[in-house]
């Protein structure tokens, strides 16, 4: 019973937060009553406005006919008797909110459906099981806030540097390399699932060459200039380019929150070179950083969902908690402290619905 009841309180907060954009605008009312009529006379027309016009006569006629008196008449005989009818608006009147509300069903049945489909294609373009670095462990997880997600994360084997960029000095041989990928595409759901899988598109074509890795992004910010509707739906990515045997990391943060690197003696280092988000300007400079990952030292790469998820005070979880959370875990496997990482996060949100997208990978060597 408890769990349902979570379910349902989950459900409403996130309804209302749905329905009650805007109610911020309104003028505060001092009399708690008129308050209370203000916001409940808001959220009844911002429902109204969500269905079409054909389902707002139905809804506002079938509330019409509710309160409604009923009706009745009466008719005598030739013998005198006199036969009353009653006529139930209200049946009248529930029946069609009820027909409204099968029309909404189907519509969402059929929605559902192809969202479903969607998020299986979406799993698709992910990668499955950690790739198997010697000497390294991998562990990496996504929750998307709707059905389909705007995170994106992958890991992939590429070829050594061929051609050399000025700001890529340090990638100059041919040996493989492993390049580590998150990124976060503005907005949610559909919009921003259906970029990612350009950007991934991209990604995956431009890393099978060579090239080193600020003429990789140079060419994945080009693409995603052309698909960005003039810089409307940009996309906050970090990429990270290791060398596994010597540990070297080379490395391009654009626009996204500055991922951890926690050294093994406790200092935490954040990786901020780079540049702006893809997609925004078409020439726009990328400059690489470099660092190395030592024995017992952790990479923390992150979406802004998972450090902005709020509890029912509407108070952030936070980078401050993060990284104390992965001092404590530090003696842990990936797998482990992602694990329990998720599920302090969910200790801490409760019954708060999900607002964003979270996606986590984390690499330690040794």
């Amino acid at each position: 019973m408890s769990q349902l009841w979570s379910q349902f309180e989950k459900d409403a907060r996130s309804s209302y937060r749905l329905y009650s954009a805007g109610l911020d605008s309104l003028e505060v009312e001092r009399s708690r009553f008129r308050r209370g009529r203000q916001i409940a006379k808001s959220l009844f027309w911002a429902i109204l406005e969500k269905l079409t016009p054909a389902r707002r006569v139905l809804v506002l006629l079938g509330l019409i006919l509710l309160f409604f008196p009923s009706a009745s008449s009466s008719y005598a005989d030739h013998t005198g008797h006199v036969d009353i009818h009653e006529f139930d608006l209200h049946v009248y009147g529930g029946l069609l909110l009820f027909v409204a509300l099968l029309l909404e069903l189907a519509d969402r049945v059929v929605m559902k459906r192809d969202l479903e489909i969607a998020k299986d294609i979406q799993a698709w373009l992910l990668p499955g099981a950690p790739l198997q670095i010697p000497g390294y462990k991998i562990a990496y997880a996504t929750r998307p806030a709707n059905t389909v997600a705007g995170d994106y994360y992958d890991v992939i084997l590429r070829p050594g540097s061929q051609n050399h960029s000025p700001n890529n000095t340090t990638n100059n041989n041919n040996e493989d390399r492993v390049l580590f990928v998150v990124a976060d595409v503005a907005g949610k759901s559909i919009p921003a699932a259906m970029l990612m899988a350009t950007f991934q598109a991209s990604l995956r074509t431009l890393s099978r060459s060579g090239i080193a890795l600020a003429d990789l992004v140079d060419g994945v910010n080009h693409y995603a200039c052309s698909n960005s509707q003039g810089g409307v739906r940009f996309t906050t990515a970090f990429f990270a380019e290791l060398d596994a045997e010597t540990g070297d990391v080379v490395y391009l943060n654009a626009g996204h929150n500055a991922p951890i690197l926690r050294k093994k003696s406790g200092l935490v280092q954040r990786i901020d070179a780079g540049g702006i988000p893809v997609g925004i300007f078409a020439e726009s400079p990328y400059q690489t950083g470099q660092t190395r990952l030592e024995s017992g030292d952790w990479l923390v790469i992150f979406t802004d969902g998972l450090v902005e998820a709020v509890n029912q005070k509407d108070e952030e979880y936070g980078e401050a908690a993060l990284l104390r959370f992965v001092d404590r875990e530090s003696e842990s496997t990936p797998a482990e402290l992602l694990r329990n990482l998720l599920a302090e996060l969910d200790r801490y949100v409760g019954n708060t619905p999900q607002h964003d997208d979270i996606t986590c990978l984390l690499l330690k060597r040794g």
